[in-house]
């Protein structure tokens, strides 16, 4: 879900909110509490996060079924190219090549479609996950202003939590209650 790039980045970012707030809740004479969450728990009790994984997935090994059979008619197709080759007038030749490269444009074509930064399986990533990370974030909330929590980070962000901060569960109970 997150590459080492990103986590590090937010382990540095969580360290240095943690050590400001801190400094500056000393310095106010109060200590808000802190909570832990395990997004990954949450995410795997949801039904609704459950099911839009498995369509994910469906749709990702279709594309990705549909590709490798692009792929290999696309090697056939050069192989056979490849046998003939010194046997065809180069006119011949010259139009091969030509229908390989349409189809290997149409295989990059397709693959960058489905696969690249704004292709399909990523727009569809985003239009199932958008709504079931916004209830999350809103139980989370919830949560936090019920506890009087003035920070909550994400398990996997920790480097040591205490499991006395631990709200995963209440999170799962707010978001099955539907408050």
């Amino acid at each position: 879900m997150f590459n080492s790039k990103s986590i590090f980045g937010l382990f540095v970012l969580v360290a240095t909110v943690l050590l400001f707030s801190n400094t500056y809740l000393n310095a106010q004479g109060t200590l808000n509490k802190l909570g832990v969450v395990d997004v990954e728990t949450v995410l795997k009790e949801l039904p609704e996060a459950i099911e839009a994984d498995k369509v994910i997935k469906d749709k990702g090994q279709k594309m990705q079924d549909t590709l490798l059979k692009m792929q290999q008619d696309l090697q056939a197709k050069l192989d056979q190219y490849q046998k003939q080759k010194s046997m065809m007038p180069l006119d011949k030749q010259q139009k091969e090549e030509e229908s390989l490269q349409q189809q290997n444009m149409l295989f990059i074509q397709y693959r960058e479609e489905k696969f690249g930064q704004q292709g399909e399986l990523n727009k569809l990533r985003e239009n199932l996950l958008d709504p079931i990370r916004t209830k999350i974030r809103k139980a989370i909330e919830g949560v936090a202003k019920e506890e009087k929590i003035a920070l909550v980070v994400d398990k996997m962000a920790a480097i040591y939590s205490d499991g006395s901060i631990d709200i995963t569960y209440k999170v799962l109970d707010k978001i099955k209650r539907g408050n």
